[in-house]
This record gives structure tokens, C-alpha cells and sequence, in this order.
């Protein structure tokens, strides 16, 4: 009876194998760019040579598709065993930064291995927060993660490098507007499997456009070798220094607190239940990759919000699907003229790609909260502060540069400012019940559907 039970989860339907594979590219596509970033700003900031810099995107291919498999199929204790797709975390970027720039990669190396051992201690306790998670919570924290993400689609629309001479140029624009018109129009004739891939249409036929604009260039596509295996420890024994272990343990916190909400989104999304069990195996997987990763040169891996949004928009909840696309992932980190390929995909058209997808996931976010009883009670204002709190890095990044490393970690990150702020007015307003009054706060007033005031909140 177990088996069958657990084979009736949505997450668990298995496709034929070329929609298996289509859907599952059409995942890595989606965040291929945002795994080749932070090995790019890091190892620039590191002032690595251009081959090591390949280098390290190259593991981070590697290590992002062995953890995708690993979180999505599972081994024991280890694994969520959802459609999560798992990549280098954007979260820990600035902090490497700093470290890189006064002392190279190797502390970076030894910081991620201490900080994720920590974190995997740390998976089981953390995960028993999921009580703390309501529909009000999580609501929230999903539409933050679509909106937070919205910036990054519009800058790669306009080009993706902002000392471009053609950054913000109407062509670039204008691809980025011609991809979202296809993925629309794929969306709104057809039906079925063409209409779930509209994504993946939509950025090859962006591509083509592009390359009759003149906007495509494949000339690096030969530099390099074709085939090779990621080396072991290639920039030596990494070193431990207590600074940048303490910073790298404080991103992880923030790591984890990211992992549990897209892990609360996509049960969300997908409609399987998530208990603390099941985001405790997840947080379990990301952290083993997370210390595993510098032995192959890679960075801490953490779960990809934006394929959160594609599962929303497709539908498509088979976690195998996103394990296909996790083994795609992995070979490209043994084949990097492959990946070169990929990564002459003009920016523009990913960020037509990612308008969508990015603003998927805020409307999965509003649909959950459409499902919060706002009536006699603060959930209101709960939302309220956690929504403005949760963008506050977006509209000014340097809000929070003067205060503490420690707040400033956590707080640069819409995502987990959201969280926390969300989970603690929640358990504030809702867990502790003393003092609660049955009328609701003037905040919470608010017409009914019809614009006629609510009784009692005169």
C-alpha cells in the first residue's frame, strides 16, 4: 500500500523518454546562465586566468547536475525527491568576492567546506521550522522570489553588460519582446507538449531571430577542449581562515533559509504534501553538495527559484524530468564545447524567457495567498511588512551596507529577509495567542469583494 501511495504522487509520474529529455533541457536552458555567473564574477574578482575561469564554470556544470540527481532521485537520508532543480547559489556570491580579493580561491575552498559540514549538522534542526511556514509565509516568500528575481530578466533584456555600447539599445530590447510574444503565442494556440515547451520554442526560435540580427557569436565555441573530466583540487589544498568560515557559515544560514522556501514553493506548486522530514533530506542534499563542491572547484549549490517558475508554467511536476535535466547538466560539465554553445545564447533572449518565468513564480506566490483567511486576524499586516521588507533590496541594494556583516548578509537577500520577517511576525502575531483580540487591526481593514466595508471595522 506504501508503494502505491507514493507512486500516486504527482512528482513521481514518469514521461516517455524524448519528452523526458525535451522538458528536461528546456529546465537547464532556463538557469543555465545563472550557473555560469558566480564562477565568472569570482574568479574575475580572484583574478584568475581566462582558462581557469573555464575551469571553474565547467565544475560548477559538473557539480550543479550531480546534485540536481542527487536532491530530485535521493539516496537515503539525502534528497528531497522533488522537481528542484539545484545550482551554484547567487546568495554566496558577494561574500566570495571579498574573500577572493584579499586572498584568492583557496579560502574560499575552505570556508564552503566547513560552513556546509555545519549546515549539515545543522539540516534536521532547521528543517523543524516548516511549522512555521504557513500559506501566509509561504505566499509571501514566493511572490518575494518571483519579484526579487524580475531585475535580473530585465537587465539581461537589455544586454546583460551594462558597458556595452548596445545595453539598453531598442534591438536587444526588441529580441527580449519578440521571445516573450513567442512563448505568448506558443501558449495561447497550442495545447499539450508544444504548449509546455513553449519556454524552450521560444528561446531557439529568440536564437535564430538573433542570429539574423547579427547578435549571435559562436567564435569562442572552438576555444578549448572538447571532452575533459573536472580535476581534483586543480588550485591546491584549500585554507581554513576563521573570518571567511564565519561569513561562509552565515551565507549557508541564508542558503538554507532560500532551499526551504523553494522547497515549500514546488510542494506548493506540485500539490504532494512537504513535511519537515522531506525538507530536512533536501537541505541534507544541498549541503552535501555544498561540501563536496570544492574538492572539484565549485561553489555552494543551493535550489534555482526561476525552475521553480517553469514547473508552474508548464505543469510539468515529474521530478525526473528536472533528474534528466540534472544528467544533461552533468555531461556538460564533461563536454565544455557543448556548453559553450549553450552559452552563446544572446542575453536578451533569456531575459524574455525569464519575464515569464520570473513572474510565474510571484503569481504561484499571489495564487497561495489567495488561499490566507485575511478576515479578524493580522495576516494582513504580516504580508504587508514582509513584502516591502523582502523588496527593499531590490529597490535600494545599499540600504543595509552600514549595518552589521551579519544583518547585512541576511538582509541583502530579498528572499530570506522575506522569510525572516515573515516567519517572525507570523509566530509573533498567529503562534502566540495571549493577548489576541477578536477585532482586527486597522491595517487589516479592507472593502469585501463588493467595496462595501467590512461590519466591525469602523
Amino acid at each position: 500500500m506504501t508503494t502505491t501511495a507514493t507512486e500516486a504522487r504527482p512528482e513521481d509520474e514518469r514521461l516517455p523518454l524524448g519528452r523526458t529529455f525535451a522538458y528536461g533541457l528546456q529546465h537547464i536552458l532556463t538557469m543555465y546562465g545563472g550557473v555560469i555567473a558566480p564562477p565568472l564574477i569570482v574568479g574575475g574578482a580572484a583574478g584568475l586566468s581566462a582558462t581557469d575561469m573555464s575551469l571553474l564554470v565547467t565544475a560548477g556544470l559538473f557539480v550543479s547536475g550531480l546534485a540536481t540527481i542527487l536532491q530530485t532521485i535521493g539516496i537515503g537520508p539525502f534528497g528531497a525527491r522533488l522537481p528542484i532543480v539545484q545550482g551554484l547559489s547567487f546568495a554566496s556570491v558577494s561574500t566570495m568576492t571579498a574573500i577572493a580579493q584579499d586572498g584568492g580561491v583557496r579560502p574560499i575552498f575552505g570556508a564552503i567546506i566547513v560552513a556546509g559540514l555545519i549546515g549539515l549538522v545543522l539540516s534536521s534542526v532547521f528543517a523543524k521550522l516548516v511549522r512555521f511556514f504557513p500559506p501566509v509565509v509561504t505566499g509571501t516568500i514566493i511572490t518575494v522570489i518571483g519579484l526579487s528575481l524580475l531585475p535580473v530578466t530585465f537587465t539581461w533584456a537589455q544586454g546583460g553588460n551594462a558597458k556595452a555600447a548596445d545595453y539598453g539599445s531598442m534591438a536587444n530590447i526588441g529580441l527580449a519582446g519578440a521571445t516573450v510574444l513567442i512563448i505568448l503565442a506558443i501558449s495561447r494556440l497550442f495545447q499539450g507538449a508544444i504548449s509546455r515547451l513553449s519556454i524552450l520554442i521560444g528561446i531557439v526560435v529568440g536564437t535564430v531571430i538573433a542570429a539574423f540580427m547579427g547578435k549571435l557569436d559562436f567564435s569562442k565555441v572552438g576555444d578549448g577542449p572538447v571532452f575533459s573530466l573536472p580535476p581534483v583540487m586543480h588550485f591546491g589544498s584549500p585554507t581554513f581562515q576563521i573570518g571567511a568560515i564565519i561569513s561562509m557559515t552565515i551565507v549557508i544560514l541564508v542558503i538554507m533559509t532560500e532551499t526551504t522556501a523553494d522547497i515549500l514553493a514546488i510542494g506548493e506548486i506540485v500539490g504532494t504534501p512537504v513535511d519537515s522530514k522531506r525538507v530536512a533530506a533536501g537541505l541534507r542534499a544541498d549541503m552535501l553538495s555544498t561540501t563536496v563542491a570544492p574538492v572539484f572547484s565549485a561553489f555552494p549549490c543551493s535550489a534555482f527559484a526561476q525552475n521553480v517558475g517553469l514547473v508552474a508554467l508548464t505543469g510539468i511536476k515529474s521530478r525526473y524530468v528536472v533528474a534528466m535535466g540534472g544528467g544533461i547538466l552533468a555531461f556538460l560539465g564533461l563536454l565544455p564545447v557543448v556548453g559553450r554553445v549553450i552559452a552563446a545564447i544572446p542575453t536578451p533572449v533569456l531575459g524574455g524567457a525569464g519575464l515569464v518565468l520570473f513572474g510565474s513564480v510571484a503569481a504561484s506566490g499571489i495564487k497561495t495567498l489567495s488561499r490566507v483567511d485575511f478576515d479578524g486576524n493580522l495576516n494582513m499586516v504580516i504580508v504587508a511588512v514582509s513584502l516591502g521588507m523582502g523588496m527593499i533590496p531590490v529597490a535600494a541594494p545599499t540600504f543595509w551596507d552600514a549595518f552589521p556583516t551579519a544583518v547585512g548578509t541576511i538582509m541583502h537577500s530579498g528572499i530570506s529577509a522575506a522569510a525572516v520577517v515573515a516567519v517572525v511576525l507570523n509566530f509573533l502575531f498567529n503562534e502566540i495567542t495571549a493577548g489576541n483580540r477578536p477585532d482586527v487591526s486597522v491595517f487589516a481593514a479592507a472593502p469585501d469583494e463588493r467595496g462595501n466595508p467590512i461590519p466591525g471595522n469602523d
